[in-house]
This record gives structure tokens, C-alpha cells and sequence, in this order.
């Protein structure tokens, strides 16, 4: 794997993003609406402030996953990856680059979004708020890794959104948001045990519940990273050079 190769990867797609408007406004812009639409939902009740923070960790993912997915996968039927593969650029340096470009996306989208929440929608975290962005950022980063995983799966741009319900829905069901992990069937909850969108909620309930809380934040932080590289190096490995 090239630095060199990998940066300018990430600096080709950077400038791509830039002039695409609406892939801007749906990483940047959406995430900002749909919390502010849930507040607004909630602004006579203390539900905002219970339930907000586990949605600013599913939101930012949800999001960084579908544009992620589907830009690789309109890189490669364009033949754009096809033609970089014939260089002396590695798979590595393709995923890394890709990886390294919308984690940056990743990073000012988290960074809006938790701004946007605690600053305009009011949203209340008994710990600390820098941890609540921290937390953001590395589920969106999340995203983006198994975005480019999922993406060697599909053959059209409708098969990278057909995977949503497969990907992001059980996570979605079993992360605690709707009932608490430990309230579930024992399976169930073993389950919940090894999916990555558990770790993000429980991170964001903990920050909303407990003063005290880098310890626990960060080993949860911790095990979503875990997820993130092994995501980025299946999705180098599975790359391919076609889709058909």
C-alpha cells in the first residue's frame, strides 16, 4: 500500500464530491434535518434528550453507508476502477483512498450534526459533548467502511440500496434503540452482541446518562474501530475489477 497512491485517490474523489451538490446536501445537510424534525416532534416531551444522542450515532451511518455504497459502485461500472487497477495502484490503495476521502466527509458531517443538535435543537448529554461528536465520527466512519464493503456485492446502483434492509435494518431493530439489548431473547441479544451499531447506541446512552463516562465511551469507541478496519481490509480483499 502507497501513501502517495492512496492520498491522491482520496484527493480524486474529494474533488469529485465537490461538484456534486446533491451528494453534498445528502451527507451534509440531511442528517441536520432529520435530527431537527425529530426534535421538533419531541420539543414538549424529555424524549429528545433520551433518544436523540442514539440517533446522532445511527443517523451519520445510515447516511455515510448509501452514498458511500453507491458512488463506489457507479466508480466501477463507469469503468473508472477498471482503468486504475491496470496501474501500478494496489486494491489497498484504491479502499484506503476511498476510505480516507469520505472518513473526512465523515468527520464534517459528525461534526455539523452534533453541533446542529446540541447548539440549535438543544439536545441536553449529562457527559461530556466533545465525546458525543467523538462517538458521531466514528459511526460515520463506520458507515463509510461498510459502505465500500457492501458495495463488491451489487451489480447496479439499485442493488447497493436493496442491501440497506439487510445491512442496516437488523442493527437498526437490535441496537437497543427500540428495546434495551439486555430485554431481548437470548439470541437476540447475542446477536446484538456482534453487530457494530449496538456499540454506537450504548456509547450514546451512556453519554446521556452518566457524568463519568470516557471509560465506557471509549471501549465502545474501541470495538466500532475494530469494525471499521476490518470492514476497509474486506473491503479491499473483495474488491473487483468488474461488476458484470
Amino acid at each position: 500500500m502507497s501513501l502517495r497512491l492512496t492520498t491522491a485517490t482520496a484527493a480524486r474523489v474529494l474533488r469529485q464530491l465537490r461538484h456534486d451538490p446533491r451528494t453534498i446536501a445528502l451527507l451534509l445537510v440531511v442528517p441536520c434535518v432529520l435530527i431537527g424534525l425529530l426534535a421538533w416532534m419531541l420539543e414538549a416531551t424529555p424524549m429528545f434528550d433520551a433518544i436523540g444522542p442514539a440517533l446522532l450515532g445511527v443517523f451519520p451511518f445510515v447516511v455515510m453507508f448509501l452514498v458511500t455504497s453507491v458512488t463506489t459502485l457507479r466508480e466501477r461500472q463507469s469503468g473508472t476502477l477498471e482503468r486504475l487497477l491496470t496501474t501500478p495502484m494496489g486494491k489497498a490503495d484504491l479502499v484506503g483512498g476511498y476510505a480516507l476521502a469520505f472518513g473526512a466527509v465523515a468527520v464534517l458531517q459528525a461534526l455539523l450534526a452534533s453541533a446542529f443538535a446540541i447548539y440549535v435543537c438543544g439536545l441536553d448529554v449529562v457527559g461530556p459533548a466533545w465525546l458525543l461528536v467523538v462517538v458521531a465520527v466514528a459511526d460515520a466512519v463506520l458507515g463509510t467502511a461498510v459502505g465500500l464493503f457492501v458495495s463488491a456485492f451489487a451489480a447496479t446502483e439499485f442493488q447497493a440500496v436493496q442491501f440497506m434492509p439487510a445491512v442496516i435494518l437488523p442493527q437498526f431493530l437490535l441496537c437497543g434503540l427500540i428495546v434495551p439489548r439486555d430485554r431481548l431473547p437470548g439470541a437476540l441479544e447475542a446477536l446484538s452482541d456482534v453487530l457494530p451499531m449496538s456499540y454506537a447506541v450504548d456509547a450514546m446512552r451512556t453519554l446521556a446518562t452518566r457524568v463519568n463516562a470516557t471509560g465506557a465511551v471509549f471501549a465502545d469507541v474501541g470495538v466500532i474501530t475494530a469494525f471499521t478496519l476490518a470492514a476497509v481490509v474486506l473491503g479491499a480483499v473483495t474488491l473487483r475489477r468488474r461488476t458484470a
